[in-house]
């Protein structure tokens, strides 16, 4: 497709207005953030004496090292779980066609339309019922149930777009279904094949 230099012309600068209007919020919160405590902003003006110290006051007061690590926890128990789990779910529904898979793989579409706001409450009570409030896993087992409408349809489409003549070569190669589970539509860097 040839493009005439007037074309290019108005898309360059179409391009660079977005740029300017997505860059300068920032830009705005960077100067803000630079100056001085006790004065007050004035708009895109760079500070005279950038404070530079203010960025560590402000990760100091939030406490944000702790934040941070909580941040870790939460994802290292929600990843992790939510992977595994949305996987071999996906492959029972992908692959395996286990019974009443397309039921329960509408159930699962289902869950992708339910918003967040209509299921907190719920989830609140039923945290409070128990025990878990105040602590990490009231976050991380609601994520992980949250996490997998999405994860299970997308691991599933993942499962049913594997050629059946890769499963049929590994069975006629002698592997069970959880070899070819792990093995096969799984492979791991590194892993070793099947003998």
């Amino acid at each position: 497709m040839n493009l005439t230099r007037r074309e290019q012309l108005t898309g360059r600068v179409f391009l660079i207005a977005l740029i300017a209007v997505t860059l300068l919020p920032f830009l705005s919160m960077l100067s803000a953030a630079l100056q001085p405590r006790g004065t007050v902003p004035t708009g895109l003006a760079w500070p005279t004496d950038p404070q530079w110290g203010n960025f560590v006051d402000a990760f100091n007061v939030a406490n944000m090292a702790a934040l941070l690590r909580s941040s870790v926890l939460i994802v290292a128990g929600v990843v992790p779980v939510s992977v595994l789990i949305a996987t071999m779910a996906g492959f029972g529904l992908g692959h395996l066609r286990v019974p009443g898979g397309r039921f329960v793989f509408l159930l699962f579409l289902l869950g992708l339309t339910l918003p967040f706001e209509a299921v907190i409450t719920p989830i609140y009570y039923q945290v409070q019922e128990l025990g878990l409030l105040n602590t990490r896993w009231a976050i991380i087992l609601p994520l992980i149930g949250l996490y997998m409408p999405f994860a299970v349809f997308w691991m599933r489409a993942h499962f049913v777009n594997v050629p059946g003549e890769l499963a049929d070569a590994a069975r006629v190669d002698g592997s069970n279904t959880w070899q070819l589970f792990w093995r096969v539509q799984v492979p791991w860097p590194g892993q070793r094949s099947l003998p």
